[in-house]
């Protein structure tokens, strides 16, 4: 199991590959600004996909 600090580490280091140092504050910004409960987000994520579309999400983002 990963530390806690592994894990922010990581995980600051997608948001600024992914997003760059500007939307990455913006976005740490916004989850720290409102009450966000990340297992209500994630499971409407989804809901509208099929299982073939959400694979081909996944495969498309795994090419990336």
């Amino acid at each position: 199991m990963r530390s806690d600090t592994v894990i922010k580490q990581e995980g600051m280091k997608i948001l600024l590959e992914k997003l760059g140092k500007v939307d990455a504050e913006r976005f740490i910004s916004l989850i720290i600004r409102e009450p966000f409960d990340y297992t209500k987000w994630q499971k409407n994520l989804f809901d509208k996909l099929n299982v073939a579309e959400l694979s081909k999400r996944v495969m498309d983002s795994l090419a990336e």
